[in-house]
């Protein structure tokens, strides 16, 4: 029962996180793995900056 909450709180966190525009490190560092392997991977935080800028054309600003 506590193992499926669990699972269900991981699912609904990665949901929120893909709503909001951050996509998932994890899925970064196997891609990475995967196809770059020569390349060095960014930190968490390098590639959550990385992501922001990439969403909203280098870091958040004012709408007025």
């Amino acid at each position: 029962m506590l193992q499926k909450l669990a699972a269900a709180g991981r699912y609904f966190g990665q949901t929120a996180r893909l709503m909001v525009g951050v996509p998932s490190y994890d899925n970064y560092l196997a891609h990475m793995k995967r196809t770059h392997p020569d390349q060095t991977v960014m930190s968490y935080e390098q590639f959550f900056i990385n992501r922001q800028e990439a969403r909203y054309g280098g870091g958040i600003g004012r709408c007025c």
